[in-house]
């Protein structure tokens, strides 16, 4: 019993050791970059930061949805314009600047 409880404790001061996510939660119509592949001005594909605004969210995914063509990672292109991904991902931030009219 008492070697039980020593590694019980043991574990739990290795998860207290790494720090917690930071966890942003996006909501519908918050103005937020993604970075994926998609064309530039030019028509060029790149891979950069894109502005976009979130259309759906739950407690782990946010859909934000582009003015351009977005792709896929293996070159596919998204129909609808509306890429997927985690509320703590790296691939996803507050928007920088305002968006442009048009």
């Amino acid at each position: 019993m008492t070697e039980q409880k020593v590694t019980m404790s043991k574990r739990s001061k290795a998860k207290a050791a790494v720090p917690p996510m930071e966890k942003k939660n996006y909501r519908v119509g918050d103005v937020v970059e993604i970075y994926c592949d998609h064309n530039n001005e030019e028509g060029n594909r790149k891979r950069d930061w894109l502005q976009g605004v979130v259309v759906q969210a739950d407690e782990k995914m946010v859909a934000v949805q582009f003015n351009q063509d977005v792709y896929l990672t293996d070159g596919w292109m998204v129909p609808d314009r509306v890429l997927w991904t985690q509320h703590v991902s790296e691939t996803i931030r507050p928007a920088t600047r305002r968006r442009r009219r048009r």
